[in-house]
C-alpha cells in the first residue's frame, strides 16, 4: 500500500466512526420528542419536523466531523462534505417519513419482520430504519473522502 492509499482508509474509517457515533447522538439526543413522534406524519406537520430533526441531524454530523477534522488534521475537499452531506440527509429525511421505508420493505419481501413487535423500540422496523441509515452513513463517508 502507498502512503496516499493508507491515508485515505483511514481517512474513510476516521469519517465513517464519526459519522455512526454523531448518527447516535443526533437521532437519540438532539432530535426533538416532538420531531421524533411527528416526523412520520402526514402533511405538512410530518414533513416539516422531518425535515427539522434532519437539518439538526445533520449539524451534528457535521459538527463532530469539523472536530475530527480540527484534533487529526484529516482533510476533507468541501466538494467531499456538500456531497456526503447530502447523500446522509435525503436518505435520512426517505427514512423517517416512515411511508417509503416500509413500502421497500414490502416490496422486498420483509413485511412481516417490518411489523414484528410494532410500537416498540425494538421491532423490526426500528432496526430496518436503523440499518437503512448505516448503509447510507457508509455511502456518505465514503464519497466524503473520495471526493
Amino acid at each position: 500500500m502507498t502512503t496516499t492509499t493508507v491515508a485515505t482508509v483511514a481517512g474513510f474509517a476516521a469519517v465513517l466512526v464519526t459519522f455512526l457515533a454523531a448518527h447516535q447522538v443526533a437521532d437519540y439526543w438532539v432530535q426533538t420528542c416532538h420531531q421524533a413522534g411527528t416526523k412520520g406524519g402526514p402533511g405538512w406537520p410530518g414533513r416539516l419536523a422531518c425535515a427539522r430533526h434532519v437539518a439538526t441531524y445533520t449539524l451534528t454530523l457535521v459538527m463532530m466531523l469539523g472536530a475530527v477534522i480540527w484534533v487529526t488534521g484529516l482533510s476533507v475537499s468541501l466538494t467531499g462534505l456538500l456531497v456526503g452531506q447530502t447523500v446522509s440527509a435525503v436518505s435520512h429525511y426517505i427514512a423517517d417519513r416512515r411511508t417509503p421505508l416500509r413500502a421497500l420493505a414490502c416490496a422486498i419481501g420483509s413485511r412481516e419482520f417490518w411489523n414484528l413487535g410494532a410500537g416498540h423500540l425494538g421491532s423490526g422496523a426500528a432496526a430496518l430504519d436503523q440499518s437503512w441509515h448505516t448503509g447510507w452513513l457508509w455511502l456518505a463517508a465514503l464519497l466524503t473522502v473520495a471526493l
